[in-house]
């Protein structure tokens, strides 16, 4: 098809270089009468050379040799004295017409060879730049395709998520459900455990969707945290008490560094964070086993650690867990969890990794950026002016009891002592 074409716009331009030489051929020839007495032949000759080039510019070298052909007719006829008529008087009449026609001619091919140059060149030009726009597009497309699959791979991640990780809570919630609406004899205990599991599950459900939005969130790049001075030692009282039915037959221990700086982060999202990394090790450690929560001062601001002693993670697989939807060996989660906390780390200017823990297990550390000591001072005296920190001291001896409680009382806080 494209060679076609070419031959089609290459025949089209021969004709069009014959028939522009010629009307100049026939111009000049008319404008140049007059003044055939007071100009020699050589002058003719040269003017006469002009068409031959114009052709051999727009129709190539046949329409350039025609021209030339023509012209040299033209010429002898008209201008080649005696005039109207092709008489050859001697060898400089024969000279002039083969010189003539020899100049014309060697002049139109060598234009026209020059203009077939370059247009072969533009034509290359249009073809590079026509297969760099269709490479373009077909970049364009893979790209597209790639996206595409992606969306779908995570879409089918989030299907297996959400078949696996609700189906168990709400499997639970119907069971009880039914059993109570059916009017089941229960005595008073063992009914409250079973409501204590249906609000146990429904917060599971609430966690599993709320690391569903957050992970979308992420995707569509709109995490922002919003920053505000968050007492660590609270946060993880707070989390402990609230988590600690899924560490039952498991021992949780608390060991803050004294005086620890206030954290310059989002305590919605932080809460999130440690509520993963805490289940994350719940799910991981054998029963009988110790979970620790420890954190201590940085050269950038706080590290937490969060300590089991399940299975570990292998180092091929140290940075992998951390990426959407990855689970590592033998882990039943939806995996999200993790890189949400990668995340929200990095969206706070921190970091996260897992190292092993010794005698066996993982060990998620986390490095966040703490306030600086003058908006500390600022943040205490506007909280004591406002009455939220009346009573520090009792705050904190309340918040440790709290933490005492869980792996002490299995019943009020769902932990055993292992």
């Amino acid at each position: 098809m494209v060679s076609m074409r070419r031959l089609v716009v290459r025949g089209s331009s021969t004709w069009m270089g014959i028939v522009v030489g010629l009307v100049l051929v026939a111009g000049l020839t008319a404008m140049l009468l007059p003044l055939r007495r007071h100009v020699d032949e050589a002058g003719f000759a040269l003017v006469l050379l002009l068409p031959v080039v114009v052709s051999g510019v727009i129709g190539a070298s046949r329409a350039a040799a025609v021209t030339g052909v023509v012209g040299a007719a033209v010429f002898s006829y008209v201008f080649d004295p005696p005039a109207g008529e092709f008489k050859v008087r001697g060898i400089d009449d024969i000279l002039a017409l083969v010189v003539f026609l020899t100049v014309a001619v060697t002049v139109g091919l060598l234009v026209a060879a020059e203009s077939d140059r370059r247009r072969a060149a533009e034509q290359r030009a249009l073809e590079v730049q026509a297969l760099y726009l269709r490479n373009q597009e077909l970049a364009e497309e893979a790209a597209r395709a790639q996206l595409l699959e992606r969306v779908d791979e995570h879409r089918a991640a989030i299907m297996r998520s959400v078949s696996h990780d609700l189906r168990t809570p709400l499997a639970t919630i119907r069971a009880v459900a039914s059993d109570l609406r059916a009017g089941a004899a229960h005595d008073e205990r063992t009914r409250d455990n079973l409501l204590d599991s249906v609000c146990a599950e429904a917060e599971r459900l609430d966690r599993i969707v709320a690391n569903l939005l957050s992970m979308s969130r992420i995707e569509a790049g709109i995490l922002q945290p919003s920053r505000q001075a968050v007492d660590l030692e609270e946060l993880v009282a707070d989390r402990v008490r609230r988590l600690g039915r899924l560490f039952e037959g498991r021992t949780v221990r608390v060991g803050l560094a004294p005086d620890l700086p206030l954290v310059h982060a989002d305590y919605t999202l932080l809460d999130q964070l440690l509520t993963n990394l805490l289940e994350n090790a719940a799910r991981h450690a054998p029963v009988g086993t110790e979970v620790a929560i420890t954190s201590d001062w940085c050269e950038r601001g706080v590290h937490i650690r969060v300590v089991d002693h399940g299975l570990g993670v292998p180092d091929e697989e140290a940075e992998k867990i951390f990426e959407p939807f990855q689970r590592g060996a033998g882990s039943a989660s939806s995996g999200v969890g993790l890189a949400i906390c990668r995340a929200i780390a990095e969206a706070h200017g921190g970091s996260i990794h897992v190292e092993t823990t010794p005698g066996g297990g993982a060990t998620f550390v986390v490095d966040l950026p703490a306030v600086s000591a003058d908006a500390a001072d600022t943040g205490v005296e506007h909280a004591e002016l406002d009455g939220t920190h009346s009573d520090g001291a009792a705050a904190k001896a309340a918040r440790a009891d709290s933490v005492a409680a869980v792996g002490a009382d299995p019943d009020d806080a769902g932990v055993g002592d292992g």
